[in-house]
């Protein structure tokens, strides 16, 4: 009994260390960041849903690259499909095209030594952000660099929910077919994605590219509207806030995981009481632990009170969009839950053009015609066992 005694007091020592390294951390960290708003711009912009369309043309304008590509992900794998975007990017370094290639050190964990190695040796440059430190290692060990950025001769910019794996190309037995969002833009906006890639660069790596004019040749506007908002582990509750404030006839969000802040969910709920529709999107299907839980005590509170909460059944739903009165949409890296809003590393673009907008409503309405209401016993009448795993998932939120 002693024993059990002594380890349940370490256990609950180590736990409240993590938890005041994590505040510390974050509230330190907060000092130092803040959101990026970029102007309004005026670029073309394509929206692609799906996974194939959007790497067929993301492979070939990097074929077409002359002179640099630089590319953040947050995820890349070591599978068939991964092992074909190094080899294209080794071949354009060993053309002479300057390639730099960052990545999350916990999302591209999967890559190899020797596939570095093999990237560096044909001239890639590498690096890994986020990497954990001292003095607040726990709460940097939970920091993301959520991003997915391209840019290509500093004149063709992608950004979006798409990583680079199996799975994003519906090559998965269990998570397909693959649904996201991902745009391409060629314009003004572009400055903006080098801007805020070349700052990651230089965060990871010392190398301070972000004024050399090498990489930010003159570019002709479009005609199209947008805006890219950049946020480091704060931010996005901000930009939600202010999209569900400007809302009045309805709002529809796509989200793979559904955990809002206490501000963002009575922020709903007043939409709701004015008269807002609101529907939810979330997949059947769910990619990590307990996140289906984690929404349940939010969606009884929104159906009762009259929002649509759908599930998403046609494969997998990954996509990152919100729809506001079909006057904004925004389609980025943030998903609706708290580890986007308080933790990670974001890029969002705010899409005001009735061209994006009536694009972005299309997809979004074939996302509802294949999705249905939550019928599971788990939501509608939870058990015992069912109210735990609620409990343990609303505990771990922020970190899920």
């Amino acid at each position: 009994m002693e024993i059990a005694r002594t380890i349940a007091f370490i256990i609950f020592i180590i736990l409240i260390l993590l938890w005041i390294d994590y505040k510390w951390g974050q509230a330190q960290h907060r000092k130092k960041t803040k959101k990026k708003t970029y102007p309004l711009r005026r670029s073309n912009i394509k929206i692609f849903n799906s996974g194939p369309k959007l790497f067929y043309d993301l492979f070939t304008e990097i074929e077409h690259a002359q002179k640099h590509i630089h590319i953040l992900f947050y995820i890349i794998k070591n599978d068939q499909f991964s092992q074909q975007f190094i080899s294209l990017l080794k071949q354009k370094a060993e053309s002479n095209v300057e390639v730099r290639l960052l990545v999350d050190w916990i999302g591209a964990h999967k890559l190899s030594k020797q596939i570095i190695r093999e990237l560096k040796q044909s001239g890639v440059q590498f690096s890994y952000c986020f990497k954990p430190r001292l003095p607040f290692f726990f709460y940097t060990l939970q920091r993301r660099n959520h991003r997915k950025i391209t840019v290509i001769d500093g004149k063709i910019g992608y950004v979006g929910g798409l990583n680079i794996a199996k799975e994003y190309v519906n090559q998965d037995n269990k998570l397909n077919p693959w649904r996201d969002y991902h745009i391409k833009i060629k314009g003004e906006a572009v400055q903006d994605l080098q801007s805020t890639f070349l700052t990651d660069w230089y965060m990871a790596t010392k190398e301070d590219l972000r004024i050399h004019p090498h990489y930010f040749p003159p570019l002709s506007p479009g005609t199209q509207k947008q805006q890219l908002i950049v946020t480091d582990g704060s931010g996005v509750e901000g930009i939600f806030l202010d999209l569900i404030d400007q809302a009045e006839e309805k709002i529809v969000i796509g989200t793979p995981y559904f955990i809002p802040s206490k501000r963002l969910f009575n922020k709903l709920r007043q939409a709701l009481h004015k008269g807002v529709a609101l529907t939810i999107i979330v997949p059947k299907t769910a990619d990590h632990i307990l996140v289906k839980e984690a929404s349940y005590r939010y969606f009884r509170v929104l159906e009762k009170e009259g929002a649509t909460i759908l599930q998403f059944h046609r494969g997998f739903y990954h996509a990152k969009v919100m729809l506001i009165d079909d006057q904004i949409s925004d389609i980025g890296t943030s998903n609706f839950d708290k580890r986007s809003l308080f933790l990670n590393s974001e890029i969002n673009a705010l899409l005001f053009d009735s061209i994006s907008i009536e694009q972005t409503k299309k997809y979004v309405e074939v996302d509802i015609t294949e999705s249905a209401p939550i019928n599971e016993k788990a939501y509608k009448k939870p058990n015992a066992f069912h109210k735990l795993k609620e409990a343990i998932a609303f505990c771990l939120s922020p970190f899920l």
